[in-house]
């Protein structure tokens, strides 16, 4: 290490792995390598899906202790996706392992909770767009059932919050992470507590709300002796995944889109403060956290979830092909076949997604995608024909044209994705870099250390630190756009009672 260099590690948790990720800061340029890598995948247990939390930490430890080794650490962060949780006791320990979110427990659960606080006013309160999955809906599970663990709870910590606790003995909640539960209030930047209360939902265990990048103290003495970081700080980044990956995304200018693409989709734009409007309810944009005191007005799609699911079905031996053959395959079969709607409830839980999209066509009276290259193509285009009308949504109800879109995460090394995400749009897109929360969570804990300004320093860092692809608009996709637009409208007549239950969301 040069005389100089400032070493940080980027505890990333995504949907089928986690990482820690050393990035180093020169002075000019930022440098990112994975220390450790580790599967993340839920654990099922007497009906209930789980997180496997102790197991997580320990690969945590294990990835520390490894970047320890090859010399000093100035600081550490953690971000994952929003709305899970766990609970822990008056002692700070955890009552039990964190159930996830594409656990069964709130299926039809928005009906129930409409009838206790109507939808517009769960919206005015939060800005948040309504999915089951949303911590407010858990816990008002949680509650209406009589759970033991909520009157047993001292203190709920979101996810990458709880790792932070066990790293550095804090039990606070980062904002960007806070943001994304349906719990806060969107102006105050503090709990929604008069609408938690409504819930049932016991207030006591809602934690103070701390911002994007305090020093949460240093790693706890304990681990500290275990892994060699002895004086690391623990710094909070934009502990909801998604925050950090717009920190990292070198965005060209303010009419430029970003859309984290990985297992979740999330199309939006940056803006100053929370649009909390009737059409913002009406076309359910949600209002998450930023860093810097932004806030992002954005779209949450189901995403590359829907091909990793294929994969494990479609191919379910231990050998499956590689995402770039799979996608090879979709680049080989006939385009504009057939169409989904990658937001219908049924592509939300864990199973036979091949099986649903083929149920899907058949509802819709569209040719049934038998071949695997034609299911994923199917499942590509549906999401870029999802990508385009977000976009028109985006530019209804944020009051501005949308003149790029800029891809980041997993799916921007989807070059078929991204050549189809031009095309529906009709918007020159740029990809890169695919690890982007790494990126903004390291970039954070350096403006944490003084080394970088803001966020704007930040993102002309990465500018020059990561090459990006370019993909411009080819093709006339009117034809395509109307008829996703009609079998999206069909599909909701033939299931009426879905309408207040469209999903959508990291």
């Amino acid at each position: 290490m040069s005389e100089g260099t400032l070493r940080m590690v980027a505890l990333d948790l995504g949907a089928e792995s986690g990482r820690a990720v050393v990035g180093t800061f020169d002075g000019d340029r930022l440098a990112i390598e994975d220390a450790h890598r580790f599967p993340n995948v839920p654990v099922a247990l007497a009906g209930t899906l789980h997180w496997d939390f102790l197991r997580l930490f320990g690969e945590v430890t294990n990835g520390l202790r490894k970047v320890a080794a090859a010399g000093p650490v100035a600081s550490v962060g953690v971000d994952t996706w929003g709305v899970d949780f766990g609970l822990l006791d008056a002692r700070g320990r955890l009552l039990a392992n964190p159930v996830h979110y594409r656990d069964a427990r709130t299926e039809g659960i928005l009906d129930d909770a409409f009838a206790i606080v109507p939808r517009p006013e769960i919206y005015a309160a939060t800005g948040i767009q309504l999915m089951p999955i949303n911590t407010l809906f858990q816990l008002y599970a949680m509650a209406r059932t009589g759970d033991p663990l909520l009157a047993q709870a001292d203190r709920l910590l979101m996810m990458a919050d709880l790792f932070h606790h066990f790293l550095a003995g804090t039990a606070v909640a980062e904002y960007t992470l806070a943001s994304t539960s349906q719990c806060l209030d969107p102006v105050a930047r503090d709990w929604a507590r008069p609408l938690v209360e409504r819930f049932g939902i016991p207030l006591r265990i809602l934690p103070p709300v701390v911002a994007p990048g305090t020093v949460l103290g240093p790693v706890r003495g304990d681990l500290a002796a275990a892994t060699g970081l002895d004086g690391t700080r623990v710094v909070t980044p934009g502990s909801h995944d998604t925050a950090s990956a717009v920190v990292g995304t070198p965005l060209a200018e303010s009419s430029t889109a970003f859309l984290s693409s990985g297992t979740w989709s999330l199309l939006g734009l940056e803006v100053p403060g929370p649009v909390v409007t009737e059409a913002a309810l009406a076309a359910n944009l949600t209002n998450e956290g930023g860093v810097g005191g932004t806030v992002r007005l954005l779209r949450n799609v189901v995403g590359l979830w829907l091909v990793q699911e294929s994969r494990r079905a479609l191919w379910p031996a231990d050998d499956p092909p590689s995402y770039e053959a799979i996608v090879a395959l979709a680049e080989a079969a006939p385009a504009s076949t057939a169409f989904i709607d990658p937001d219908d409830d049924r592509f939300l839980r864990p199973g036979d997604v091949p099986g649903r999209v083929r149920e899907f066509c058949a509802e819709t009276g569209q040719p049934v995608p038998e071949g695997a290259g034609t299911l994923i193509r199917v499942i590509l285009e549906s999401l870029a024909l999802r990508y385009a009308a977000a976009i028109d949504e985006l530019e209804r109800v944020g009051g501005r044209p949308v003149t790029s879109i800029q891809v980041v995460g997993g799916g921007s090394n989807n070059r078929l994705l991204c050549h189809l995400t031009a095309g529906a749009t009709g918007l020159p897109v740029r990809a890169g870099p695919v690890e982007a929360a790494a990126i903004g969570n390291v970039a954070v804990q350096a403006i944490a250390a003084g080394e970088l300004a803001d966020v704007a320093e930040a993102r002309a860092l990465v500018a020059r630190s990561f090459p990006l692809r370019e993909y411009e608009p080819t093709g006339d996709w009117t034809e395509a756009r109307a008829r996703f637009a009609s079998i999206v409208a069909l599909q909701v007549v033939l299931r009426p009672g879905m309408r207040g239950r469209r999903m959508g969301r990291r």
